[in-house]
């Protein structure tokens, strides 16, 4: 897969995880029937079928049910056996992000949180649009594949809601693709 179409899944990746949908990005949705339909078919079904108002509320209560109430997108939270969310260096992802060159200001986010879904994400575009494959590869055995896949698999059977049931099944498919495809190409590179 192209470098550019990547980094434009891990973007909106870390758009999609990072907060509620907004009006703006439900119109941007509703618009690109391919992502949508991608994404999956529930999940195109349901932002097709039905009034915005009502959509936008459905999809609120769901990502807050999700992602704030009952379970934390943070990769410290969903490894620690005691459910400790670990902020500032503590935090190996931080040594991670440190050590790469990005500059990570949390202040200016309202994860406060290093290790949120969202950033891991984030930072995984920069590592693509930099094309540092070793980088990427490192980060994805050391972080993304530890918590995000099983961390999803639980959010599915949490969901009521096609869209995010959909997601959570695109963002395993789609990790697991690039994964793979990484590790073929980083093998092709060796040889």
């Amino acid at each position: 897969m192209d470098n550019k179409i990547r980094a434009y899944i891990y973007a909106f990746l870390s758009r999609i995880y990072s907060s509620e949908i907004s009006e703006k990005l439900l119109v941007e949705l509703r618009a690109n029937e391919e992502l949508l339909r991608t994404i999956g078919n529930g999940a195109y079904d349901f932002l097709h079928n039905g009034d915005e108002k009502t959509i936008m509320r459905e999809l609120s209560i769901e990502y807050n049910s999700l992602f704030i109430m009952n379970n934390h997108p943070i990769e410290s939270s969903a490894v620690d056996a005691k459910n400790e969310i670990l902020v500032g260096l503590q935090n190996p992802v931080t040594q991670f992000y440190v050590s790469h060159g990005y500059d990570l200001n949390l202040e200016a986010s309202h994860h406060h949180v290093p290790d949120h879904i969202a950033i891991e994400f984030g930072f995984m575009q920069k590592l693509i649009l930099q094309n540092d494959i070793k980088a990427q590869m490192k980060f994805y055995n050391e972080h993304l594949m530890a918590w995000i896949p099983p961390y999803l698999i639980a959010i599915k059977d949490m969901s009521s809601n096609p869209f995010y049931s959909d997601l959570a099944d695109f963002t395993i498919d789609f990790m697991l693709e690039d994964y793979s495809n990484m590790i073929v190409e980083a093998n092709n590179e060796s040889a």
